[in-house]
């Protein structure tokens, strides 16, 4: 019984104690975002840096880039916002640095889908672009695969949009577009990036430890000498 005590012990509060440590470790990743988020924009990673970016260190970090849209190329990702549904506009931006980079511009509904309908929100020349940087979305959303032959997007997957639209020495991330201005509702409206991490762990550590100890009590009551009669 001792042995099946301790196994149960273990079992119960290990998992108990990992959850308070994914809670701390997940506490601290929504800090670590949410001060990349707000901090001053920083020069976009280049290609010597784009190994070196990762989700962890550098999702939702605010970056600016300067540089020329190519307009007859970008991308609609079908999107459901706070304003509705429609898609997300993608368009490559190729940098003075001689990269090139996806900007997610914002979101359109669906009845401004064509770009002839959107003229006054066109960018011509030089721009400066400042945004969070996010990691792609390879594959499709959930139970919805992309199909870059009927050109249906469903999540922003960069290197299939790259392959897609013939775009060279791409980065392997995209950027989400700053709102142009906080009062404007022209599309493409950006600014509406969701920044949400899951965080359930508490919830989950006060099961486990509940747990252990019912199990422990139980095994007590279970094993528990019996009284002598009278």
């Amino acid at each position: 019984m001792a042995a099946l005590l301790l196994l149960l012990a273990l079992l119960f509060a290990d998992l108990g104690v990992w959850q308070v440590k994914r809670r701390s470790w997940k506490l601290a990743l929504i800090a670590a975002v949410d001060a990349r988020a707000h901090a001053p924009p920083v020069p976009a990673p280049g290609p010597a840096d784009w190994p070196r970016v990762t989700a962890e260190d550098d999702a939702y970090r605010h970056v600016r880039v300067v540089g020329v849209f190519l307009d007859d190329r970008e991308t609609l990702v079908q999107a459901v916002t706070e304003l509705g549904s429609g898609f997300w506009v993608l368009a490559p931006l190729r940098s003075e640095a001689g990269f090139t980079v996806l900007i997610n511009r914002g979101f359109v509904p669906l009845d401004r889908a064509d770009p002839a309908t959107r003229l006054a929100s066109e960018l011509v020349g030089h721009v400066a672009v400042t945004g969070l940087l996010r990691v792609t979305e390879p594959g499709g959303a959930f139970l919805r695969s992309n199909d870059p032959a009927s050109d249906r997007w469903f999540a922003r997957d960069v290197a299939a949009i790259a392959k897609a639209r013939g775009l060279e020495n791409l980065a392997p991330y995209f950027i989400d577009a700053d709102a142009a201005h906080p009062d404007t509702k022209s599309p493409p409206v950006g600014g509406l990036t969701v920044i949400s991490f899951w965080n359930n762990h508490l919830v989950y550590s006060a099961t486990w430890f509940c747990l252990a100890l019912l199990s422990l009590a139980g095994l007590v009551v279970l094993f528990r000498p019996e009284r002598p009669a009278g």
